[in-house]
């Protein structure tokens, strides 16, 4: 594993595993993913709308195979929408089941872990759906392909070189591959973080080691599918959520009350615990097609950013399952990070715009952190604590970012400010999420305010009736649904702003794009 800021330039490293014309552009790609999970997905996916070219790379062979990041949050939901991959999504997912506590064969109550809340029209999707991570990725991907995005498995990073021209990005097969810029989404024992020396900066949560698996259950046990099953043991718990899919398929979590238990993860160490701490036979557990171990640890990493490298997902913030946090989290780092290498690679914007992704990204990770944290020890602690609205991420914003100017001389509290999620609302004949979907910029007048004369042609443009989640005025809505800008009208600053992210010109060629 190498890391090298400053060797000779990446452009001159070689060109094996070229995947565009030659002539085309120096690079062989604009931007290369390392990890195809959910977060380089979406970045991939994100970056395939906009027409920048990413290669996305996987070492292992094919796409993680197991549930364990089974919850998407509302806002995360409000992202796949966007994306064109949700109704997939709903179709395979569903909602969460009760809690259902049990001694041996004996029931002993019912409770809601989710806060179940009903739709808006300022909030859609309301409640956290239950789909298991290797189906979300399974439809991302496929969305990943339908826009021709590029995926590579059984190709390992192993190191990186950049400088001021790009980074070079080599393969354990001895190949190196040229971009502008590099986005670690490699998990929580990066290959790109270690080889660029950022620090991971935590703590053990728990130190008590924890087992997660998918089971295959017969029809008939004492497991229906309507409940999310618990039994607690002098050992340690364990709880089995059913998995949308009809297959009988569950999700297994287990805890182990000694810190020094070893964890048998193999098929007959997983029916022999279940067996053990539950009424199921072993020929109930008709198979364990995955199974993982691990202990509950919360970091967050010291920067997100190197140069033209990036990091995001769980390579920059590793979470406490509790919550179901993490795999949302990551989505949410793409999403922010790719309308912004877009902007810069592709449309001119000036490249300290990368800058406003971890200012902004960075303290959402430290906030969602402590709050999987807190769930998780309490949870630990034999309370039954109910996640709420601060689990579904709608509340979360970038008020104090550069990019969240707001110029208005007061806003009254329930309006929506610069920096905030931009609400949905009605809008036409449809909703203002069907104005936002796309990977554009959207310019409202709320009221009997006027638009600017004229705009770049990336900034769509719409008039509403007055509506109060928003207030009288104008506003910006960045890619990725937050308000950018808001005014009482469009002045100078609304310019200005403009010209930060790139909107003063209409694209630039791919020569221009080389030389950035």
């Amino acid at each position: 594993m190498t890391a090298n800021t400053g060797a000779a330039s990446a452009r001159d490293r070689g060109t094996a595993g070229r995947t565009t014309a030659p002539g085309a552009t120096d690079r062989d790609t604009d931007v290369v993913i390392a990890g195809a999970g959910p977060t380089g997905l979406v970045l991939a996916l994100d970056l395939a709308r906009r027409g920048v070219r990413a290669l996305l790379l996987e070492r292992t062979r094919g796409l993680f195979p197991g549930s364990r990041g089974k919850g998407l949050q509302p806002r995360t939901q409000e992202v796949l929408d966007d994306l064109g991959v949700l109704p997939g999504v709903l179709a395979a997912g569903t909602s969460y089941p009760r809690m259902l506590a049990w001694e041996g064969t004996e029931r002993r109550g019912e409770w809601d872990m989710i806060e179940r809340s009903e739709p808006t029209e300022q909030v859609p999707y309301a409640n956290t759906l239950l789909i298991p991570q290797s189906r979300t990725q399974e439809l991302l991907y496929a969305r990943l392909t339908e826009l021709g995005g590029a995926l590579r498995f059984g190709a390992e990073l192993t190191g990186l070189a950049q400088d001021e021209d790009g980074v070079a990005v080599e393969l354990s097969g001895g190949e190196t591959i040229t971009a502008a810029c590099l986005v670690g989404a490699d998990g929580g024992r990066s290959t790109v973080r270690r080889a660029l020396g950022i620090r991971m900066t935590g703590e053990t949560v728990d130190p008590r080691p924890m087992l997660v698996a998918d089971v295959r259950i017969a029809a008939g046990a004492v497991t229906d599918r309507d409940h999310w099953h618990v039994w607690r043991a002098p050992d340690g718990g364990v709880a089995l959520c059913p998995l949308p899919g009809g297959d009988g398929l569950f999700q297994l979590a287990a805890t182990f009350e000694d810190e020094a238990a070893t964890v048998d993860t193999t098929p007959e160490g997983v029916r022999t615990l279940l067996t053990t701490r539950t009424p199921l036979s072993a020929e109930e557990i008709t198979a364990v097609p995955w199974a993982s171990d691990y202990r509950a640890r919360a970091a967050l990493a010291d920067r997100y950013r190197e140069g033209r490298v990036f990091l995001a997902g769980d390579a920059a913030h590793v979470h406490s399952p509790a919550g179901g946090q993490g795999l949302n989290t990551g989505v949410q780092d793409a999403y922010n990070l790719g309308w912004k290498l877009a902007q810069v690679l592709l449309h001119g914007a000036p490249a300290e715009l990368l800058d406003s992704y971890e200012a902004e990204r960075r303290p959402v990770a430290a906030e969602v952190l402590g709050l999987s944290t807190r769930l998780h020890r309490a949870t630990a602690d034999g309370a039954a604590t109910q996640r709420g609205k601060d689990v579904q991420q709608l509340g979360l914003g970038y008020r104090d970012s550069a990019l969240a100017v707001d110029t208005r001389p007061e806003t009254p509290e329930d309006t929506v400010r610069a920096g905030d999620r931009a609400p949905d609302g009605p809008y036409g004949e449809g909703r203002l999420f069907d104005l936002f979907r796309g990977p554009h910029f959207t310019l409202l007048t709320v009221g009997a305010t006027d638009a600017p004369p004229s705009l770049p042609p990336s900034v769509r443009t719409a008039a509403l009736p007055p509506y109060a989640p928003y207030g009288p005025g104008v506003f910006l809505i960045r890619p990725d649904g937050y308000v950018g800008w808001a005014g009482t009208h469009a002045d100078a600053t609304l310019d200005t702003y403009l010209t930060a992210v790139g909107l003063t010109t209409a694209g630039r060629t791919r020569a221009e794009v080389t030389a950035a």
